[in-house]
């Protein structure tokens, strides 16, 4: 949820799908593998698959799909996969569905993709449980559905997913598949924000400053909106700029607000540009270049996230 001004105020935050990390062979560990060591294990691993061990058939997959999907490698992996999914390896489960829902090395399959999605969420996966949950909200595969979209990203937040935390923590907030409560909102939100998860903060944020589902709170708006906007979070860092702007959780530093409308915009969220012009007419010339020092150090120091789509995050600017 991002705080920020748009042609119509909207919360709509569009649910998250969970995109699969491969773990990939890594050119370094704490403490490096040397290469003999490492071709020992691959060997004892292949060895482990071919015999039926469907976590080693994973394990050896897993490497080969982390790459791009036109190199030889990739079929081999995809054989191996397959293999994993056949013994109900839950993680290979997953991994196949992602595979097919994105295209990735096989045709784009949807009712493929749910089939394997949902053949990991009955076995608790959390990741398999979120995906399957968009894949009913959307009727990508299966038939639109938002009371089952609700039930999968339920199981999903209670397997501890701050993705499917977050995603429930919207449905309450929206009033799709359940009816609309922000006590519960808020609840799943600040789940997903204490796991470090950046959006659900930006979010939790949002609601304290409006008071959905916990009482107003201005300091805790902003200790949650700095997390947010540290962690990279565009639109969570025009919010923050708006707090400083404002004086509201923050001591009102018009120096601190251009800085992190700055970062901002040059990540992609334009939604305070205005605002940082406007305040560029009140300040100093020497306001500005501490403002500009101090982006030099914001910049620095967080990671940037790709700036979301429009609509995508709560704002707290001001509609016009």
């Amino acid at each position: 949820m991002k705080l920020g001004r748009r042609h119509t105020w909207s919360f709509f935050v569009p649910l998250l799908l969970l995109a699969v990390v491969f773990a990939g062979a890594q050119p370094s560990y704490a403490v490096p593998q040397s290469a003999q060591n490492a071709s020992a294990s691959l060997s004892k691993l292949r060895s482990e698959a071919e015999n039926g061990d469907a976590v080693a058939q994973y394990r050896l997959a897993e490497p080969y799909l982390g790459h791009d999907a036109t190199q030889e490698n990739y079929q081999s992996g995809l054989k191996w996969l397959r293999a994993s999914v056949a013994q109900g390896n839950a993680n290979a489960e997953f991994l196949l569905g992602y595979l097919y829902e994105r295209g990735q090395g096989v045709a784009r399959d949807y009712a493929k993709a749910a089939e394997n999605y949902h053949a990991a969420a009955l076995q608790g996966h959390s990741s398999g449980e979120n995906n399957l949950a968009s894949l009913y909200q959307h009727g990508q595969g299966v038939p639109k559905d938002m009371s089952k979209a609700f039930e999968w990203y339920r199981a999903s937040a209670q397997h501890g997913s701050p993705v499917g935390q977050c995603n429930l923590a919207t449905l309450y907030y929206l009033g799709f598949g359940t009816p609309r409560d922000y006590e519960e909102a808020a609840r799943w939100f600040r789940a997903a924000a204490e796991s470090g998860f950046a959006e659900a903060q930006n979010n939790l944020a949002v609601f304290y400053y409006k008071g959905l589902g916990v009482e107003r709170d201005y300091a805790e708006a902003a200790r949650w909106e700095r997390l947010a906007a540290e962690h990279g979070v565009p639109g969570a860092q025009t919010n923050l700029a708006y707090l400083y702007e404002q004086g509201r959780g923050l001591p009102l530093d018009y120096v601190a607000a251009y800085a992190w409308y700055s970062s901002a915009v040059a990540a992609g969220d334009v939604s305070g540009a205005d605002r940082r012009k406007e305040l560029s007419r009140l300040m100093t010339r020497r306001q500005i270049n501490d403002a500009t020092s101090l982006l030099t150090s914001i910049s620095s120091q967080t990671k940037q996230l790709p700036s979301p789509s429009a609509g995508s995050t709560f704002s707290l600017l001001p509609r016009h």
